[in-house]
């Protein structure tokens, strides 16, 4: 059996070892042909809470870890400019 894999976009960081990933599905319509783009919305498992929102991510299928987190995070494709910004900025005020 294949693992499920998703790439897609942190949305939200606010819980604790807990993300919410957006992977947007692009495909044609059956009629009129028009590319369509779909939106869902992955809670999954982030062990050392390294993620921030704009992450780009890709998550694989993993057993269940709580009611609604079946994901878990691979690897983390490329940081978010606006929140390595913003750590270069709290690490600074902390000097």
């Amino acid at each position: 059996m294949a693992v499920k894999e998703r790439v897609g976009t942190v949305v939200s960081d606010k819980m604790e070892k807990t993300v919410v990933v957006a992977v947007e599905t692009r495909f044609p319509h059956p009629i009129y042909q028009k590319t369509v783009s779909r939106t869902t919305r992955y809670k999954a498992h982030d062990e050392d809470n390294s993620c921030r929102v704009g992450d780009r991510v890709r998550i694989t299928e993993t057993r269940p870890m709580s009611r609604q987190k079946r994901w878990a995070i691979a690897e983390v494709i490329s940081h978010s400019p606006k929140a390595a910004a913003a750590e270069a900025t709290a690490e600074e005020a902390n000097k």
